[in-house]
């Protein structure tokens, strides 16, 4: 017989006061104790679905490649590119002297790759090329290290200098997303000291990185206490951290800073930005030491996103924003900040259905991302000739992005093509011809794509708005609304949910399943208009989109009615606690990974990490009409009555995006509804929380073994709920 689930104890500040609000406090025994309860609780129920879980694992580790190794991409006399050997985790980042640099021909570029090409140490095949591999860094020698306490290890910046002498690096041990700026020197192959002999290492450093011309000077980025990138400070190699010169600080906390070098070289960029407002600053990279120049003044309302091209006077910079133009326009303007709008030439009008995305600058060509009819295009420009040519994937169930491209004057780029059941594969797309060149296809041992179908379908929203989903399943199922599905979904921060393959997804398709995105209103895919009708005062129309799906699923007979199992992460999570709350009976399971649930509490509390900055996503509560609105959907806020279905809820003790109290009160107050705190007899589905108490991070552990077991467990909740296909 089993244990019964735990019990959270209730202590209401006062009355009527949130009975769980003491949950926020981490450090508390009493918490620590009940989040490892609850994963006691949640190991004891599923301990029965433990040979359905290490299949599982087994199955998705066998398609694993023991040893891989990425496409290359070429920077100086460099090609640079990571590899996985067998048996490790995590990855080496390498390098090797490009054709042309060690003796090889050039050839017209890199040559394509083969699955049976040359080997080198541990059974990783060479791309291109005679020249040994040589090893930067790699991510396994730091499970070792002092600073590290477990298996976790995650990489936030990795950047070589201009020279190619250094390597700049940041580390996350925990998974808190804190990290600690390293600079290797590459001759060596040892971390550098300051002149007093102590680590040349800087703490809480963040996302984004940027080296000066002269690659003796670096600019990072900072967080303070409540997680906000809201600092760039400037180090020069060789140096005391604590002589660093702090060179910017962002004081409006809607907003978050980032700084990142032009691909020309030339300019060393500080954005900051909100939901929907941006402000570039520019250094020249080579003049590490000048004040920042304001691209553009922030205006309310107004975003653009900037890349530089080189030529006479400075060159120029060319400017993707919605200024006048609601799915944006590409513009350029003068290198010289003090140019102003008055000195903007438009390059690409705003199109309604066409949302543009971003600008790459290769030389004389620029590469723009757009957006139609949920799927991502390129625009390829020639800027001497004003030619243009547009590069589409083979279809809208097939995913279309740029690779790592980071050598300026290309002429060609590396793509990246994939679906739900096609492997990626790398592609050079030459940017004169618009021809295509296969260079890569991962190889999956044990899978045939042939053996697999996806496409593209929609389903009616409430409104009539027809909905994308893009769904997959194995060839032969026969489609008669007796297959089980999985449902995933997001719908957030204008974030698109390309199709992607993935080692879980194939497992369930052999097993008979449907597998669905939905492309929710929220999201990004079809174009800003999608994200505005799924955001603040609109955000329900996310969660009845999803519901829609979920609905036009079953009446299609695409899947069974009663065996549509739903997941998603994060903001993906609340989506799922609202569906959970909307509509109970849609769903025979639903998997809440690290969910966002208690919305009201949340954004009233200015001392969360990253609250303020989401206000222009969810709203502020401080006004009585969104308050009223944002309680309407709020998981915690509304607990559904009757039956429910199973439900799987995760969390992580070091996550700073969606704390960890949120998930556990949210679990905590599910159970407390129903009488006898467990599964009823009258089709009450289970409530199970998986907290992670180690180190790990928001999306769960690293390492891409240690990921597929996380994979296995989620997929073995799924299996056994739904009831099909052990």
């Amino acid at each position: 017989m089993s244990s019964p689930p735990p019990v959270a104890p209730q202590r209401p500040a006062a009355p009527g006061a949130d009975p769980y609000a003491w949950m926020r406090d981490t450090g508390d025994p009493a918490m620590r104790a009940y989040l490892a309860a609850e994963r006691s609780y949640y190991d004891q129920q599923m301990a029965h679905t433990a040979a359905i879980r290490d299949r599982l694992r087994d199955e998705m580790s066998a398609r694993e490649a023991p040893a891989t190794e990425s496409v290359s991409w070429r920077r100086g006399e460099y090609a640079y590119f990571t590899r996985t050997l067998r048996g490790r985790e995590h990855e080496q980042f390498c390098r090797r002297r490009a054709p042309g640099h060690d003796g090889a021909p050039v050839a017209g570029g890199p040559a394509p790759e083969a699955g049976g090409a040359r080997a080198e140490a541990g059974g990783a095949p060479a791309e291109t090329g005679s020249a040994p591999a040589e090893v930067l860094l790699d991510e396994n020698l730091l499970l070792d290290d002092p600073d590290c306490h477990g298996d976790y290890v995650v990489l936030g910046v990795r950047e070589v200098s201009p020279d190619g002498a250094l390597l700049a690096y940041s580390v996350d041990f925990d998974g808190d997303e804190v990290y600690q700026l390293r600079i290797r020197d590459l001759a060596s192959g040892q971390d550098l000291a300051t002149g007093a002999g102590l680590p040349e290492r800087i703490e809480r450093t963040y996302y984004g990185l940027a080296w000066s011309a002269g690659s003796r000077t670096l600019f990072y980025v900072v967080t303070n206490a409540a997680y906000r990138a809201h600092q760039v400070w400037r180090h020069d190699v060789g140096t005391d951290p604590a002589q660093d010169v702090l060179v910017f600080t962002e004081h409006d906390e809607r907003f978050d800073v980032i700084v990142r070098a032009t691909r020309s070289g030339a300019y060393i960029l500080l954005e900051t930005e909100s939901r929907d407002t941006t402000e570039t600053l520019v250094i020249p990279a080579d003049e590490p030491g000048a004040a920042p120049l304001v691209l553009q003044k922030r205006r309310p309302g107004v975003e653009y996103r900037a890349d530089h091209a080189d030529g006479p006077g400075g060159g120029e910079f060319y400017l993707v924003t919605n200024d006048e133009a609601a799915d944006f326009r590409l513009v350029r303007c003068p290198a010289a900040p003090a140019a102003g709008r008055g000195g903007w030439t438009e390059v690409i009008a705003g199109s309604d259905g066409t949302r543009l995305v971003s600008c790459d600058v290769f030389g004389r060509f620029l590469v723009v991302e757009q957006r139609r009819d949920a799927a991502t295009q390129l625009r390829v420009i020639d800027r001497e000739t004003g030619e243009q040519r547009l590069t589409e994937a083979a279809g809208q169930e097939v995913a279309l992005a740029l690779a790592v491209n980071e050598e300026y004057q290309a002429a060609a780029v590396t793509v990246r093509t994939q679906s739900l059941t096609d492997p990626p594969s790398w592609h050079d797309v030459d940017l004169a011809t618009g021809g295509w060149r296969l260079r890569k296809r991962q190889q999956v041992p044990g899978y045939d794509p042939g053996g697999y179908r996806t496409r593209r379908i929609t389903a009616p929203a409430p409104d009539g708005t027809a909905i994308p989903v893009t769904v997959a399943h194995r060839a032969g199922l026969v489609l008669d609304g007796t297959a089980p599905c999985l449902l995933y979904g997001y719908g957030a921060y204008e974030s698109c949910e390309w199709p992607e393959f993935s080692l879980p997804v194939a497992s369930l398709l052999d097993r008979g399943y449907l597998y669905a995105v939905a492309h929710v209103r929220g999201g990004g895919e079809g174009g800003r208009r999608w994200w505005l009708q799924g955001r603040l005062d609109h955000k329900r129309t996310t969660f009845t989109d999803f519901i829609a799906v979920a609905d036009a699923l079953a009446a299609g007979k695409w899947a069974a009615g009663d065996a549509i199992v739903s997941r998603g992460l994060s903001a993906g999570g609340l989506l799922q606690g609202a569906v959970y709350s909307m509509a109970p009976r849609r769903w025979r399971a639903v998997v809440a990974e690290v969910p966002f649930v208690d919305v009201v509490n949340s954004m009233l509390d200015p001392t969360i990490p990253l609250t303020i900055s989401e206000w222009d996503e969810w709203g502020d509560p401080c006004e009585p009409a969104m308050r009223a609105y944002m309680g309407s959907y709020s998981p915690y806020d509304n607990v559904p009555a009757g039956p429910r279905p199973d439900l799987l809820v995760t969390g992580s003790l070091h996550d700073p995006r969606v704390l960890v109290h949120e998930p556990a009160k949210w679990v905590a107050k599910l159970r407390a509804a129903r009488p006898d705190g467990a599964a009823g007899t009258d089709g009450d589905g289970r409530v199970l929380f998986r907290p992670e108490l180690g180190a790990a991070a928001h999306v769960g552990p690293s390492g891409r073994y240690g990921k597929l077991a996380y994979e296995a467990e989620i997929l073995a909740f799924i299996l056994d709920a739904a009831g099909r296909g052990g």
